[in-house]
């Protein structure tokens, strides 16, 4: 019984790492795919939970190699996803969750064509500036940036199989869940994961 492959996009500032990370914390059935990549860890970040943190050279060998599934320069930086951890967990029956942005996801669909997509937006451009100068983390002119890059991304949304606004956390975190525990509900899964039930289901007394 093969695994479901969810990716998850969002603009910059629209919550999406939150959003993730409540939905891990309530379905244990989801694994996060950590990803490559070739910028500093940020204060508060672990080396092989948030991200695996490189070098620019040791990314480019890996994709010399061909070992990811999708790769991306982000604001100077790069990132990519291990393709052959991925295929391992959901040949094994496991969730896996990306959490990439829009180029990285249509990167993701050609390769795992039955993947799931979902993509998180602000509630409104004013709320996702307040986010961004909430952080604290970047120049006015970097926020500026920022919330061009994200009407661009947003331009990509017609893409995405599902789409969540995330103005209030807790009431978009019970839409994503029930994307994915839908998901796990689906015919060919439940059919695969019951089948014994199933069979004596149908069986007739003689």
């Amino acid at each position: 019984m093969k695994g479901n492959l969810f990716v998850v996009s969002a603009p910059s500032g629209a919550g999406k790492t939150s959003l993730v990370n409540a939905l891990l914390g309530i379905n244990k059935n989801i694994d996060l795919s950590v990803s490559y990549t070739t910028r500093p860890a940020r204060p508060g970040e672990t080396d092989g939970k948030d991200y695996h943190f490189i070098s620019k050279e040791q990314f480019l060998e890996m994709a010399k190699h061909g070992d990811f599934v999708e790769s991306a320069e982000v604001y100077g930086n790069l990132y990519g996803t291990s393709q052959s951890w991925i295929s391992k967990e959901m040949a094994a029956g496991r969730d896996i969750l990306l959490e990439i942005d829009w180029q990285g996801a249509a990167q993701v669909r050609k390769k795992f064509p039955d993947s799931i997509s979902i993509y998180i937006l602000p509630p409104s451009l004013t709320a996702l500036e307040t986010r961004l100068t909430g952080r604290k983390q970047d120049s006015a002119d970097i926020i500026s940036r920022r919330l061009q890059a994200a009407q661009e991304d947003i331009g990509h949304v017609a893409e995405f199989d599902y789409v969540i606004i995330n103005d209030i956390l807790d009431v978009a975190l019970l839409q994503l869940n029930a994307i994915t525990v839908a998901s796990a509900l689906g015919r060919e899964r439940q059919l695969a994961r019951h089948a014994d039930l199933i069979n004596q289901l149908q069986k007739q007394e003689k």
